[in-house]
C-alpha cells in the first residue's frame, strides 16, 4: 500500500483506535511499536505519535528516534507523543496539581488555523494524563487551551510538526475525526484512496504476483474472515486454492455440515475433515487457558500438515490473520505484555515447510466485512458473529471433556437460536455462552440439585477492540434462562456477565 500514516506505539490503549479513525478518513495506515519501525520512510506521507501510560518524566520512558521524521514528514504527536516532544526539545513537563482525565473543552483557538478548520468553539474534548507542558519546545506556537490546560495544543514553526494534550481519536472528542483529516487531508495532504474496491483490485494482483502457479491450502472456519480470505484468494488462483475446513470437536452444535453446506455454490474447493477426537484426547485434564489454545494451535498445525501432504507441490498456508491479531502479539513492552496468544499468528515449525500468506493482515474486522461485500458474499455470512479459533474450549473454564462439550453446545444453540428468533442477533457484535467450573444448588420438583452454572455474554463493539455488555431485554433473558435450564441437561442455573472490555475481555480465557 502506498501513501501510509505511520503511527508509533508507546503502549497506549488507545492506538489501535487512532488507527480506526485514520482508516475512516479512507486512508490507509500502519502501526508499529516506536522503537521498531520501518527504516525507509519514503512511501509514508505522515507520522503520528500515539499516547502512553509512562511519563516522559520517569527514568524509563519511552525514547523513539525520531531523527528520520521530525522535519522531513508531517507529524502529529498526541498525549505523550506532544510532551516528549515539549520535554525533550527545549520545553517543560511536569506533574499536574490535578490528574487530568475525562471531558474538557476548548476555551482558546488560535484564529486561521487549518488545524482546527471547522472545528466548533467550546468544543469537547478527552483528556488522560497526569502530566501536562508548562513551557513548550522551542519554536513552539500555542493553537488551543482549555480551562486548565493551557497547552492543549500547539505547532513547531518550521516544521510541520503539531502536538495536542488530547486524544482526537475516542468517541468524546467531539470533532477529533475533524482534526485528524484536517491534518492528514488539508496538512499532510494524504490521498483518501484507501476502499474496499481498491483494496481487492490490489490484493488480487499482489497474490497473483507472489503465489504465481503455487498450490495454497487454507483453512476455513465458516467465519467472516477465512471466508473473505478465500474469495480473494481464489480470485487470484483458482483452482490452486485448496480450502480444508477442520471440525476440532469444539465448534458449536452441528456447525461441522451447516458450514459444508455453506461453502457449497461459491466455487470453492472445500474439504471437510472431521478430527475431533483427536482434538478432545490432547486437551484431556489440561485446564489452563494458554496451554489449551497452545494445544489447539499445534494440533491444528499438525491436522493441516497431514492433510497438505495430500495435495501435491503444495507451497503456501493461507490464514485468516486480521490487523488485531498482529497488533496484539507484538507488544511494546515484550511478550509479558501480550494479554493472549494468536495461533493463527507467527511461523510454522520447520518440519512442516510451507510459507505464510495473510491477505487480511493488514484490515480490521469491519474493513474485512466492507471488503468481503464488495466481493458479493452474502450478507447473511458476513454478518457472523465472530467465533474465537480455540472455539469452544475458552468458553469451558478448566478441563475439556466430551460431556461438557455436549453440554455448552446445547445452551449455546438455545442462546444463538433465540437470538435469532427474537431479531436480536443483528444487534449484537458477539454474542456465546461460558460454562462455568462450579456447581450450584438448584430444586427441581421436589429435588434437589447439584449441577452447572452457564454465564451468557453479548457484547457490542466495532472490532473487538473495546467492546460494552448488551442490554438485552429482561424478558429475552428470562426466556433464554428458563429454556437453558428445561432443555439442558446438567445446568440449574443461568447468569449474564454485564462486564465491558477493557477492563475484561469478551471471552472468559
Amino acid at each position: 500500500m502506498q501513501h501510509n500514516v505511520l503511527i508509533l506505539d508507546f503502549g497506549s490503549q488507545y492506538t489501535q483506535l487512532i488507527a480506526r479513525r485514520v482508516r475512516e478518513l479512507n486512508i490507509f495506515c500502519e502501526i508499529f511499536p516506536y522503537n521498531h519501525f520501518p527504516t525507509d520512510l519514503s512511501s509514508y506521507k505522515a507520522v503520528i505519535l500515539g499516547g502512553s501510560p509512562f511519563s516522559v518524566r520517569a527514568d524509563d520512558a519511552p525514547h523513539p528516534d525520531l531523527s528520520q521524521i521530525r522535519g522531513k514528514l508531517p507529524m502529529l504527536a498526541v498525549c505523550y507523543g506532544a510532551q516528549y516532544l515539549a520535554q525533550f526539545s527545549g520545553g517543560k513537563v511536569e506533574a499536574s496539581n490535578t490528574r487530568e482525565y475525562g471531558r474538557a473543552n476548548l476555551s482558546y483557538i488560535k484564529d486561521d488555523e487549518i488545524f482546527f478548520e471547522g472545528v466548533s468553539e467550546n468544543s469537547q474534548v478527552w483528556m488522560s494524563h497526569s502530566d501536562s507542558v508548562k513551557v513548550l519546545p522551542t519554536n513552539g506556537v500555542k493553537l488551543a487551551s482549555t480551562n486548565d490546560v493551557e497547552f492543549a495544543a500547539y505547532k513547531i514553526e518550521g516544521e510541520t510538526t503539531y502536538a495536542i494534550q488530547y486524544h482526537p481519536e475516542v468517541f468524546h472528542s467531539t470533532d477529533g475525526s475533524k482534526m485528524l483529516e484536517n491534518f492528514l487531508v488539508k496538512i499532510a495532504e494524504v490521498p483518501q484512496n484507501f476502499t474496499p474496491k481498491a483494496f481487492v483490485s490490489e490484493m488480487v494482483a499482489e497474490l497473483k504476483e507472489k503465489l504465481q502457479d503455487d498450490k495454497v491450502v487454507l483453512g476455513l472456519s465458516g467465519g467472516v474472515d477465512s471466508t473473505v480470505a478465500a474469495v480473494l484468494l481464489h480470485q487470484a488462483i483458482g483452482k490452486n486454492l485448496y480450502c480444508i475446513f477442520v471440525n476440532n470437536g469444539l465448534l458449536r452444535k452441528n456447525e461441522f455440515q451447516n458450514v459444508l453446506d455453506q461453502y457449497k455454490g461459491m466455487g470453492l474447493n472445500v474439504k471437510g475433515v472431521d478430527a475431533g477426537d483427536r482434538f478432545l484426547s490432547q486437551l484431556a485434564g489440561v485446564s489452563d487457558p494458554e496451554t489449551k489454545r497452545k494445544i489447539i494451535g499445534r494440533v491444528f498445525i499438525e491436522v493441516f500438515d497431514d492433510e497438505s501432504h495430500l495435495i501435491e507441490d503444495v507451497k503456501w498456508l493461507a490464514q485468516g490473520t486480521i490487523y488485531p491479531d498482529v497488533i496484539e502479539s507484538v507488544s511494546v513492552k515484550g511478550p509479558s505484555a501480550t494479554i493472549k496468544s494468536h495461533h493463527n499468528v507467527g511461523g510454522l515449525p520447520d518440519y512442516m515447510k510451507l510459507k505464510i500468506v495473510e491477505p487480511l493482515r493488514m484490515l480490521f474486522k469491519d474493513e474485512v466485512r466492507r471488503v468481503g461485500a464488495s466481493l458479493g458474499i452474502d450478507a447473511e455470512l458476513l454478518g457472523r458473529h465472530p467465533f474465537p479459533g480455540p472455539g469452544l474450549s475458552i468458553r469451558i473454564l478448566g478441563d475439556i471433556t466430551p460431556e461438557k462439550v455436549q453440554i455448552l453446545q446445547d445452551v449455546d444453540a438455545v442462546f444463538i437460536d433465540g437470538l435469532k428468533s427474537w431479531g436480536l442477533y443483528d444487534k449484537v457484535w458477539q454474542a456465546g455462552a461460558i460454562l462455568l467450573p462450579v456447581n450450584s444448588v438448584g430444586v427441581m420438583g421436589d429435588e434437589r440439585t447439584y449441577e452447572k452454572v452457564i454465564a451468557l455474554r453479548a457484547v457490542e463493539s466495532t472490532d473487538g477492540m473495546t467492546a460494552d455488555w448488551v442490554h438485552l431485554p429482561y424478558e429475552f433473558l428470562m426466556k433464554i434462562s428458563n429454556d437453558i435450564i428445561n432443555k439442558v441437561k446438567g445446568v440449574n442455573r443461568v447468569v449474564y456477565d454485564i462486564s465491558s472490555k477493557p477492563p475484561a475481555t469478551i471471552e472468559w480465557e
